[in-house]
Formats: structure tokens, sequence, C-alpha cells
């Protein structure tokens, strides 16, 4: 295979309609693409269909981090039009980085009234035109969870104030194992699972572990680059614990295969890997993995249909092989799949 390196070989057409814009009724209603790599095959299933695909012992892991509500809206000195604001992480208590739209009009100084009793100061600026807010209170976390909204991304749509929409997003964009405040996205693959899915699988032998990686900027971040060799991923944190990483060590040591539920926790996982196998405790990662990235953990994985040109889809075409990949990828569109975020899934095994 000649190397695919440039930025054009990720693009595919795809309709907008195929772009889900509200979760399915149930989470397993999903469909669920099956790429198996050494046959070289692309089968159709449900996800509900995926314990099929587990035997006793083997391990799957998976992200347990939190979607914070992470967007909100603010008045600047007393002008009655509102600025959007993506909360993005706490840097001290009560300071805040953020992204605003538009940015233009968020200056250094600036008074923000974000609720009667929660207000910030423009502190200063941050990288790529983000600001830092110092808020009135250190308690802004849990303001944000009484007046925030689902840190949803921009291809879905949603009209402002939508209450019954914002009831669905704040349960259904947000997993059913989630534990760690702290992510700005959605650990995708995760959504399909239910309380009831995680059940069948333990009650067959699987062992389930997670791992938490607070989902950041890297998710969004487009790659620019010509020659994808040039793209640069931002940084994003992770915790492993002392647990985990002892019951992945004895599965690699036994030849037990090992799931990654979603692209964030192969790249924890394969981010944390040293020669004397696994190690626990918090790391930060700016891995970017594409197609000739040699794995050294991961050997099978659960994961969403992802952005054309997106560091996501290099990901996916580094372990199924490029070919196979854009061609589930014409299937998918074939097949209507639903794509991105609230969309099916595809495993690979």
């Amino acid at each position: 295979m000649t190397e695919k390196i440039l930025l054009r070989d990720y693009d595919y057409e795809l309709p907008p309609e195929l772009i889900a814009q509200q979760p399915l009724p149930n989470r397993d209603d999903s469909r669920m693409m099956v790429l198996n790599r050494s046959l070289k095959t692309i089968s159709h299933r449900q996800f509900k269909e995926i314990i099929d695909f587990f035997r006793p012992g083997d391990l799957l892991v998976l992200n347990n981090s939190r979607v914070i509500p992470a967007r909100a809206w603010a008045v600047r000195n007393g002008d009655r039009k509102s600025i959007e604001f993506l909360f993005i992480k706490e840097k001290e208590p009560g300071l805040w980085e953020v992204l605003c739209r538009p940015a233009k009009k968020v200056k250094e100084g600036d008074r923000l009234v974000f609720d009667r009793d929660l207000e910030a100061r423009v502190a200063g600026r941050g990288p790529s035109g983000r600001r830092l807010l110092k808020f009135n209170t250190a308690k802004v976390l849990a303001r944000l969870k009484e007046i925030g909204v689902a840190p949803l991304p921009p291809y879905i749509k949603r009209r402002p104030g939508d209450p019954r929409l914002k009831e669905i997003d704040a349960e259904r964009y947000q997993t059913v194992y989630a534990a760690r405040d702290g992510s700005i996205a959605a650990p995708t693959a995760g959504l399909h699972f239910t309380e009831r899915i995680l059940a069948e699988l333990k009650q067959k032998g699987v062992e389930i572990q997670y791992v938490t990686l607070n989902v950041g900027l890297a998710t969004f971040q487009p790659v620019r680059a010509e020659k994808i060799t040039d793209h640069q991923m931002l940084e994003e944190s992770f915790l492993i614990s002392p647990e985990t990483a002892a019951a992945i060590n004895r599965a690699k040591k036994e030849g037990r295969p090992v799931t990654a539920v979603g692209t964030t926790v192969v790249r924890t996982l394969e981010s944390a890997w040293r020669e004397e196998g696994l190690q626990p405790g918090e790391q930060h990662t700016s891995l970017f993995i594409y197609p000739g990235y040699r794995f050294k953990l991961v050997d099978r994985l659960l994961t969403n249909f992802h952005l054309p040109r997106s560091s996501l889809l290099m990901l996916v075409s580094a372990l199924a092989g490029y070919e196979l990949t854009m061609e589930a990828y014409r299937e998918a569109v074939k097949e209507s799949y639903r794509f991105f975020s609230y969309g099916d899934c595809m495993l690979i095994i």
C-alpha cells in the first residue's frame, strides 16, 4: 500500500441528511458495522448484538469522563445581546479558560453577567483566541450545572431555548457510566451502551475497566496541514488507576484481546504503554495516530463514524487499514448509516 499522508486522502462525500441530529429513542438501537481486518469483510449488525463478539476473559476498556454543561451565555458590560461561551478548563479556583463567540467583542477588563449571582471579569487572553475569565465564586462548575447546556458540536443544530431537546441532550450526550467531570465533548462511542448491555457483558465473563481522558479541544482540532505528518495534536490529560493498569497488563500477558471503546481510549492506552507495561497515574498525551503507526496494546476498537479529513478518521485507518476503512465509509453512506456523535457505530475486530 502506498502510504497515505495527504489530507485529501481522508476526504469523503457525506449527504447532510445522514448527520444525526438527535439520539435514537433507545441507546442500543444503533446499527453497528463490523469490520473484520483479517478477512477484509464488512457486515451489518445491531449494536445490541455486540455481546456476540466477545468471549469470556476478553477485556473492554471505557472512558468514564463526564461531559460538563460547558456552553453558557453572558451579557457584556450591560449590553442586551448575549455572547456564547464554551468553558474549556479551570486553571485555578474561579479562573476558567474559555472560547467565546463573537470573540472580537470580548476584551480584557470586560464585565460579564451569566446569571444574577454569577459574574466574571475578562482577566486576559489565552492561546488561539481563548479568554481567561475570573469569576466571583470558586463554585463555577456547580453553577454551570444549573445554567449551562450540553456542549454539542456545531453540526448538531438546536433552536435556542428548546426545553425538550435541552433535557434530552443533558441525558443522552453522556454515557451511562460517566463518573468524572471534565470533558467538553462526549466520548461518543460509549453512548450506545446501556446498563443492561454492560451487565450482560459482565455475566458472559467480559472484564470491564475504565480510564479517564477529559475530551478537550484536540477532539475538534481540524487537520490543516497538506501532509498529515506535519500536523501537531493539542495536548490532553488522562488518568489510569493502578488497578486498571494491572488488569490490562494481566490481559496482555495472558494473550486476552483488549477492546477500546472510542478513540480517546486508544490514545490513552497507547500513550501510557512502555516496554514494561501500561503505566498508571495522571499523564498527558499529544499522540497523533495515522496509518503506519504500530499499535502496542489495543487489539480491537468500537468507534462512531467520524468527520472527513479528521484525525479520528486517520486513527481508524491506522487500525483497520486505509482501504478497508474508506470502503466502509462508502458503504455506510450507501446504506444510510447515521453519522457522527449521535450516529451509528463501527466495530473493528
